[in-house]
């Protein structure tokens, strides 16, 4: 059953630190990423450093602890990071937002003292990059019927099966794999291991040419008899699955952000176009029908971003977050969508050319009501969650 969430003494204003991380984001994603963002998405690459650069700004392990080498933040101010930097570019702020909330995040979350000593500090400082892989190709929402298998042999582990839709599945030095360990569609038949790039027998699969999001590399993980210790599993063997969904639960929070600020980049870049652009002698942001449509993008805007920081506040607090997590991933994401496409409106045929920057945006914002479960699959989580029965 979801909980009414009281709101008294919550203040819904930026704190200081907040604003200066806004600040500080935004001065990093204008100096280094806007000037490269065409250039990036042509060619489906982004170079190493800026992860470097990223790590040496915190915006890698924003939510690590401070003695693992993070930031120490929480919620709130991740979703200002992220949505800053999806503010120029979304490609960039979904590379680092599975970094830090699914790779990461799972180690943190559910990772061994010895697991966090190792692999956290040279994720956080972007020295090392994460991947998650959980999606394959025949499973996508049915993650209980994973082909993916782990096998024991003695005390070790043998990996064999292919993962889709990985984000830096080819170019990850660390990648959390959840494999079936147990017989399909069955309760604790799934387990989380960290594989490491080099591992043999872990092999580089298919990169997808995507509509969108071009910058940021999805594509298959195989592993081939991919043997680990048991040093590499992660948590009670069986628990990978209630482990994955409570990454999840996170991560939509970190879609929601993505989602914000690619809207809030194709809004601000409409609206400049609309009090600069002159049709029968007068700004077109004069005219009603723009005017509207400026005035419906900025309120779905507040609205998404008021339903992310109250999942974020649920989150720090440690509350279940699922059904407001799932809510604000699936409001803001296809609020992006309609703002995007707005946006493309307003700068009418300019906004088909990628001379301007809508068009980006418009092609970026559908991942986000795909990506970490559909649209789809957050109405059923949200619907289950209205529905459950009070203990």
């Amino acid at each position: 059953m979801i909980q009414d969430v009281h709101t008294e003494g919550i203040s819904f204003a930026p704190t200081e630190a907040m604003q200066h991380i806004a600040a500080a984001t935004r001065d990093f994603a204008e100096r280094y990423i806007r000037p490269h963002v065409m250039q990036w998405d042509e060619s489906q690459t982004v170079p190493r450093e800026l992860f470097h650069r990223l790590g040496e700004q915190g915006f890698m392990g924003v939510l690590v602890p401070e003695h693992y080498g993070g930031a120490g933040l929480g919620y709130q101010e991740y979703i200002v990071v992220i949505s800053e930097l999806a503010r120029v570019c979304g490609a960039i702020a979904l590379s680092v937002a599975a970094h830090n909330s699914l790779c990461t995040g799972h180690i943190l979350y559910f990772g061994s003292e010895e697991q966090k000593q190792r692999y956290l500090p040279a994720l956080a400082s972007g020295q090392w990059l994460g991947a998650w892989a959980l999606t394959e190709p025949n499973t996508g929402s049915d993650a209980g019927n994973m082909a993916f298998t782990a096998v024991a042999d003695g005390n070790e582990w043998i990996l064999n099966g292919t993962k889709c839709w990985i984000t830096h599945g080819n170019s990850a030095d660390v990648l959390v794999i959840i494999a079936r360990t147990g017989p399909p569609r069955t309760r604790d038949n799934a387990t989380a291991f960290i594989v490491e790039r080099g591992t043999p027998g872990l092999l580089a699969g298919k990169k997808e040419n995507k509509l969108g999001m071009r910058a940021s590399e999805t594509t298959e993980v195989i592993c081939d008899q991919v043997r680990v210790g048991p040093q590499q599993v992660i948590g009670p063997v069986g628990a990978g699955f209630r482990q994955a969904m409570a990454v999840l639960d996170g991560g939509r929070i970190s879609i929601a952000a993505l989602a914000i600020g690619i809207g809030r980049g194709a809004f601000e870049a409409a609206r400049s176009y609309a009090q600069q652009r002159h049709q029968f002698d007068q700004p077109i942001a004069s005219f009603q029908g723009i005017a509207f449509k400026l005035a419906d993008m900025y309120l779905q805007l507040q609205a998404a971003e008021l339903l992310a920081q109250r999942a974020a506040d649920l989150k720090n607090r440690g509350e279940k977050v699922t059904a407001y997590s799932a809510m604000a991933k699936y409001y803001a994401s296809e609020a992006a969508v309609r703002i995007a496409t707005d946006a493309v409106q307003v700068f009418g045929g300019y906004g088909y050319t990628k001379e301007f920057p809508v068009e980006k945006f418009y092609r970026d914002a559908k991942l986000c009501t795909i990506g970490e479960g559909t649209s789809e699959i957050q109405k059923l989580v949200i619907a289950r969650e209205l529905l459950r029965e009070q203990p």
